[in-house]
């Protein structure tokens, strides 16, 4: 029996990388999935590399009439949600003493702000039971050099995790934090100003995690399944690391 069979699911982010593997994964295990992104093209691209029971909505999170319409198009075609997986946001390298306002809210606009609406206008729709997964980052945990931004993003959502849990404890939905360590997608490889210093990154990420490698988004993909079906239906409010031991340490 496949473990999401007949679900319907919404993967913000999920032109590339962990969003476009969880997709992938979802509709194996039997889902219906609405997948989202900033570019039409990338996402036309995920929607034709998917090829079945997928449908694209161009959409930008930190904006609030995308994500209206995001959810009146889920209204006409299935009228409910059964997985919320908040994955899209992002960041640069800016080190305390060149931030900028505009890197500042840019970077909460989409990680803070964008999450949040994507889930408070996704409640109208949310199957009483249903699941929502939030896309962490071990840096709300460990140092980064000219992160900070980015990594108190990444804190905000695991207190949205533990509120939430809360708020929505007498419709028993789920709200659990899924925490990528460094994973090998294309957000990843661009980070950085230039190439030199993209490659002294990924060197450097690897020589942190335990494990000696970068993740996989499918290895992400399999862990989201995992927080999306009934086989973690007595799990809520956790934080569950997928990253090589890295926050670990």
């Amino acid at each position: 029996m496949a473990k999401l069979a007949g679900k319907v699911a919404v993967i913000t982010g999920a032109s590339t990388g962990i969003g476009l593997a969880a997709a992938q994964r979802f509709i194996t295990e039997g889902a219906y999935v609405y997948i989202t992104g900033r570019r039409q093209h990338e996402l036309d691209e995920a929607v034709k590399k998917v090829g079945k029971n997928i449908t694209g909505v161009r959409s930008d999170i930190s904006k609030l009439a995308d994500l209206d319409h995001l959810y009146s198009t889920i209204r006409q075609q299935h009228d409910h949600i059964d997985i919320l997986f908040a994955n899209a946001g992002g960041g640069e390298f800016a080190a305390l003493g060149e931030i900028t306002e505009a890197h500042f809210d840019q970077t909460f606009n989409t990680n803070v702000k964008g999450t949040l609406f994507t889930v408070q206008k996704a409640l109208p729709l949310l199957q009483d039971g249903s699941s929502i997964i939030l896309t962490g980052s071990t840096t709300s945990v460990t140092g980064i050099p000219a992160f900070s931004v980015y990594s108190a993003t990444k804190s905000a959502i695991r207190s949205f995790a533990r509120g939430w849990m809360m708020d929505l404890k007498d419709r028993k939905i789920r709200v659990n934090v899924l925490t990528p360590g460094p994973t090998n997608t294309p957000g990843l490889q661009q980070l950085g100003r230039d190439e030199e210093q993209r490659k002294h990154l990924l060197a450097e990420l690897v020589t942190i995690i335990p494990l000696g490698r970068l993740g996989d988004p499918e290895e992400l993909a399999k862990v989201a399944v995992f927080l999306a079906s009934d086989e973690s239906s007595f799990i809520n409010g956790i934080e569950l690391f997928v990253d090589g031991g890295q926050a670990q340490i």
